[in-house]
């Protein structure tokens, strides 16, 4: 029970600020490009508390990290925080500017996975300090649940980032086809979750993701796994 609480404590701002942030990146992009709705209704804001939604935030990946340290399991940790409203026909260009407003998500989560990593950098420098083990811990955390977030947002499949970046990048009539999946883009998310399917897809390239940045800033193995 306290390593489970431990956990909790070490994952909670990495998750909530990997979530949020995300989606006001969403909201930047999308006010850069023409549409203010987001900024409108104040969702373009580094205040976690303006994104949080109860169950995609917190209850969800509350659960999945419960349940895999009861299960001594290694399933992926994600969540969800309120979608950032966008009006893409107030873009000045819906279609392409489309893709970059989808973009901005995942390279968010890039950024803060990047920065998590200097986190632990700085942590290791100075070992004698008493904040230098929970930093390792939480940058650890942070650089693992940004990159599921960027890899698993970057899925072709509508509602996901990767699918208004297909619809983007598509001819009109394909976008169009492509589109009706929407209804059904988080069940078929789920099935290709729970049957295993979306581990085999996404796991090698996260852990090639994490290997990268933790050879760019030269981190050791032993700091992160």
């Amino acid at each position: 029970m306290d390593s489970i609480i431990q956990g909790i404590a070490i994952h909670a701002l990495p998750v909530i600020f990997a979530i949020t942030l995300h989606e006001a990146a969403h909201g930047y992009a999308a006010k850069h490009f023409g549409d203010f709705t987001a900024h409108n209704e104040g969702r373009i804001s580094l205040n976690p508390i303006r994104h949080i939604d109860p169950v995609g935030t917190i209850l969800v990946p509350l659960s999945l990290f419960i349940i895999s340290k009861i299960t001594m399991g290694t399933g992926f940790l994600f969540g969800w925080a309120k979608p950032v409203p966008v009006n893409f026909s107030n873009l000045r260009h819906p279609k392409r500017d489309m893709l970059w407003v989808a973009v901005a998500g995942p390279s968010a989560n890039l950024l803060m996975a990047i920065l998590w990593a200097i986190v632990i950098k700085l942590a290791i420098a100075v070992p004698e300090s008493n904040l230098a083990k929970p930093a390792v811990l939480m940058g650890i955390a942070g650089i693992e649940i940004n990159i599921i977030l960027m890899v698993l947002n970057l899925l072709p499949l509508p509602p996901l980032d990767g699918g208004r970046m297909a619809v983007s990048l598509l001819p009109h009539r394909l976008a169009y086809q492509f589109l009706r999946l929407e209804p059904h883009g988080f069940v078929i998310l789920l099935i290709l979750m729970f049957s295993g399917i979306l581990g085999t897809i996404i796991g090698p390239i996260i852990i090639w993701l994490k290997i990268m940045i933790v050879s760019i800033l030269r981190l050791g193995k032993r700091h992160v796994r």
